[in-house]
């Protein structure tokens, strides 16, 4: 009995640990957006993006090697970041970090490989429900939109919702999608993939 109660404290625990980590997760992104807008908001309407939008035919090096191509990015907190991602489905803005560990996807979401004008841009993120714990709940036709620290707003429909192996990361980052999203399922035996075109005119 002593076993079994400490089993069910354990658990209890455990439990309470994650949903305190969720919520701290969903208030870091939080603070973070206001900065991200005014930054966005204080760009001039001259200002052009720190990069051009490359067909994917130009996007080899003379090696055949695939490169990305830089983003603009924008530093809060000793953070860079990237942009925010608008899922209206889901209400949700999440501000998307430039490069990703495990320390920084407790924060927000992050640029996991890829760019925007790479057409290779994926974006791994916690499954906290303030992040990306609902993106099962998307739909094929679904809008998804990335705004980037130079204010332009990029406009994506959802394609396809896979569910990957944890170690298939070469499918994850084939670059066969311009836009993805990805997350661990329950329990983390597998990955939601999010795979999104870019929104016809």
């Amino acid at each position: 009995m002593i076993l079994g109660a400490a089993l069910v404290l354990g658990a209890l625990a455990l439990l309470l640990y994650n949903r305190l980590e969720a919520r701290q997760a969903e208030q870091s992104a939080a603070d973070a957006l206001p900065q991200l807008l005014q930054s966005i908001e204080a760009v001039p309407d001259s200002y052009e993006s720190s990069f051009e939008y490359v067909p994917s035919a130009q996007q080899e090096d003379a090696s055949g090697e695939r490169y990305s191509l830089t983003m603009p990015v924008v530093e809060v907190d000793g953070y860079g970041y990237l942009g925010i991602l608008v899922l209206p489905t889901l209400e949700l803005e999440l501000p998307v970090m430039s490069e990703w560990d495990y320390d920084r996807l407790k924060l927000a979401p992050c640029r996991y490989s890829g760019s925007i004008p790479s057409e290779d841009f994926v974006i791994a993120g916690h499954n906290y429900d303030g992040h990306f714990g609902t993106l099962h709940r998307l739909s094929v036709g679904d809008a998804v939109l990335f705004v980037d620290m130079a204010a332009k707003t990029y406009r994506f429909t959802v394609s396809a919702i896979e569910t990957l192996a944890p170690t298939d990361v070469d499918a994850m980052t084939a670059g066969e999608y311009p836009l993805t999203l990805f997350t661990c399922t329950f329990g983390g035996q597998n990955r939601v993939a999010v795979r999104c075109e870019f929104a016809e005119e």
